[in-house]
């Protein structure tokens, strides 16, 4: 194959990915953010939480939001290692491997302290606020299979 058919090959390959990529990365983080109002909605209006409890969970979602903006910045940084991998190698070569790793170890990284925050909060709950806290956490992550 020429050189130039394979910068066409190439061109082609990373627009579909890139398409590709924003299109479940919209489907993923839309779905994540309509999760996560609901939970929102939920803890600050359906549960009927004391001023106490109100106060514990402001906090705790202060502290989260600046933890997850770190961890977003990380994803993006991973997201851009992958792309210059992807660029050099021309190929699933061990750049790339490489850089698909770290992606999942910080999105492992971005669940984890997801769950825990999540756990977190519930802590502050009494046992029949926790009960639909916990209802509510189950369809978030699993929406159809009720």
């Amino acid at each position: 194959m020429t050189r130039p058919a394979w910068l066409a090959l190439l061109i082609v390959v990373a627009f579909i990915a890139a398409f590709a990529g924003t299109f479940l990365g919209q489907k993923l983080l839309n779905n994540g953010r309509q999760s996560e109002t609901e939970l929102h909605a939920l803890l600050h209006g359906d549960l009927d939480l004391d001023a106490a409890q109100a106060a514990k969970i402001e906090a705790i979602e202060q502290r989260f939001a600046i933890r997850r903006k770190v961890l977003e910045l990380d994803m993006r940084a991973a997201n851009a290692h992958l792309a210059e991998a992807m660029e050099a190698e021309h190929g699933y070569g061990p750049e790339v491997t490489a850089a698909v790793d770290h992606t999942h170890h910080v999105m492992g990284e971005m669940q984890k302290e997801t769950l825990e925050h999540l756990f977190e909060m519930r802590s502050v709950l009494r046992p029949d606020q926790a009960a639909a806290f916990d209802r509510a956490v189950a369809k978030a992550l699993a929406p159809d299979t009720k």
